[in-house]
């Protein structure tokens, strides 16, 4: 399923990582496994792993169904261990959002 972004359409754990230099590629990888992980939870949606050009962010944009999806997600990637691993990459800088507002190029 590819990721929607629409108001009202799901709840979405944006979580910003800054890194050194040369971490970005072991941190897209460690992420990956996470989201295999996660896509297992009944309600998950879908992951994209986005990278900074100057190479010192990542950007996860997970979306899950609804707030008790998200938060089964995070139970289960906390449990496994994969929440605390995200350290040993860079700082971690996570959120759950909602979309408030969109506009693209069908719009106008």
């Amino acid at each position: 399923m590819m990721p929607i972004i629409r108001v009202g359409s799901a709840v979405t754990q944006i979580n910003v990582f800054t890194v050194e230099a040369g971490r970005q590629r072991p941190l897209i990888d460690y992420l990956a496994r996470a989201a295999q992980v996660a896509s297992e939870v009944p309600g998950w949606m879908s992951a994209s792993l986005h990278r900074s050009l100057d190479g010192t962010r990542v950007v996860n944009y997970a979306q899950s169904e609804d707030l008790d999806a998200a938060q089964r997600v995070i139970q289960l990637l906390k449990s496994q261990g994969m929440l605390e691993g995200n350290k040993a990459f860079g700082q971690a800088n996570p959120g759950l959002y909602e979309v408030s507002y969109t506009l693209d190029r069908n719009d106008r």
